[in-house]
């Protein structure tokens, strides 16, 4: 977003050569936390294996490691085939943390345990596979989607966690701010129009859509999705799981689904004009529409849609608002300290200096030595108002659009970042590291 970058080049201006070492001791940092997260991941899986990956059993290894990860909060585990052997890796609050060298000779059996465990054709290694684990640990109970890649030193292995006990969280703790909260719960309970949500992979764009399901989940209700893929199913919702192979795009299904007599659709993801246009047509004709589509910031989506060929006045007629989110992870509470940032940061933070609660990451046993315990999202909210849909129908710049919004109250989503460090819930390298675009 302009003002984000517009701060962001004032810092050091002048001394590039600071800045650039600045960030590089930063990504240093980071990585030096995310190796000692795997050392201490690593002695964990060692224990519980009893010491060796060379004597032990290739299922109860892998039994190990996806134990591990769940009782670590991981989103994804990695099997990398490496010239060595396979690398395990997991992905814990957005980060990926070596865990284990798999040897070469143990690899193959490896390979095998995980795809018996999906249900995979475990003779098949020439071609991309899916499957599914269901398991249960301490009363929870986890679903498992596995993907198998075929890559020039063999399979590369991806469980993608899925905790089926966890709920869907509330709209409330999802780390939206009050007042927009309020609006957006508002917003969302209008009985026709359309919602888009936006950001990259992994930003939680799912969870924010099915936490608004959830608020308006009714027995008085239709409510249809359509999601590529599934993820958790909610009671009480049609869900469709969208399969091009055979037709079931998300434009065939959702003209089917008009059909249906719904109340609410969610439409996984907005990728074409064809898409585009029945989603609207359908929010300007008695139905309830979220969706989520590819842009940095909440004005881009506008950008975004009218690329599409979708008019502006389709746009205003037929569009409540647009989300923009990221994830940051939240600062360990056990091991924060407190700290005093460099005058030029606290300057492009608009900050005023002591008058903020800032911490730095530290690292415990609690935390795995990251420093870091959890994630909150970080949210910038376009409102559609009649000074923004002005702008749009007159087909002014980015610019523009995003100067009328924010002088109608609009944050960016480095401000909003901001926030979040002066309450001390996140860091400024955080920040930095997601929001630095």
């Amino acid at each position: 977003m302009s003002g984000s970058k517009t701060k962001s080049a004032a810092v050091g201006e002048g001394k590039p050569e600071d800045v650039l070492q600045q960030r590089l001791e930063k990504e240093l940092s980071l990585e030096q936390k995310a190796s000692a997260a795997g050392d201490v991941l690593q002695q964990k899986l060692l224990k519980r294996i009893g010491g060796s990956v060379d004597s032990v059993q290739p299922v109860m290894l892998v039994s190990a490691i996806i134990e591990l990860a769940l009782n670590s909060r991981a989103t994804d585990v990695h099997f990398d085939p490496t010239e060595g052997g396979m690398t395990t890796r997991l992905r814990i609050d957005g980060l990926l943390h070596d865990v284990l060298l798999i040897p070469k000779r143990v690899q193959p059996n490896v390979t095998a345990r995980v795809k018996v465990l999906a249900e995979m054709d475990i003779s098949e290694t020439r071609r991309p596979q899916d499957g599914h684990i269901s398991m249960s640990i301490d009363d929870k109970r986890f679903d498992l989607r596995v993907a198998a890649l075929p890559t020039f030193r063999g399979e590369k292995l991806v469980l993608r966690v899925l905790d089926s006990t966890g709920g869907i969280p509330k709209l409330d703790d999802l780390g939206m701010e009050y007042s927009d909260r309020v609006f957006f719960e508002e917003i969302i309970t209008k009985p026709q129009g359309m919602t888009l949500v936006t950001g990259p992979t992994g930003s939680g764009k799912t969870t924010t859509l099915y936490s608004s399901l959830e608020r308006i989940n009714h027995r008085t209700y239709n409510i249809i999705t359509l999601e590529d893929p599934v993820e958790y199913q909610i009671k009480g919702i049609n869900q469709v799981q969208i399969n091009p192979v055979i037709d079931v795009t998300f434009a065939s299904t959702l003209r089917a689904s008009l059909r249906q007599d719904p109340d609410t659709i969610l439409v996984g993801e907005i990728r074409d004009m064809e898409t585009a246009s029945i989603a609207i047509r359908a929010a300007m004709t008695g139905h309830r529409v979220f969706s989520t589509i590819h842009a940095n910031t909440a004005p881009d989506a506008i950008n975004t849609l009218i690329n599409m060929n979708i008019r502006p006045f389709l746009i205003t007629s037929s569009l409540l608002c647009i989300l923009a989110q990221r994830l940051v992870r939240r600062l360990c509470p056990d091991c924060r300290k407190p700290f005093q940032p460099e005058p030029e940061i606290i300057q492009e933070m608009n900050v005023k200096d002591g008058q903020a609660a800032i911490h730095r990451a530290e690292g415990c046993e609690k935390c795995n030595h990251t420093g870091y315990l959890g994630r909150t999202a970080v949210y910038e909210l376009l409102r559609m108002t009649p000074a923004v849909k002005t702008a749009i129908l007159a087909e002014k710049n980015l610019e523009q659009i995003v100067k009328i919004a924010s002088s109608e109250g609009m944050k960016s989503l480095f401000e909003k970042g901001v926030n979040k460090v002066v309450e001390g819930t996140t860091s400024i390298d955080e920040l930095y590291r997601v929001l630095k675009f």
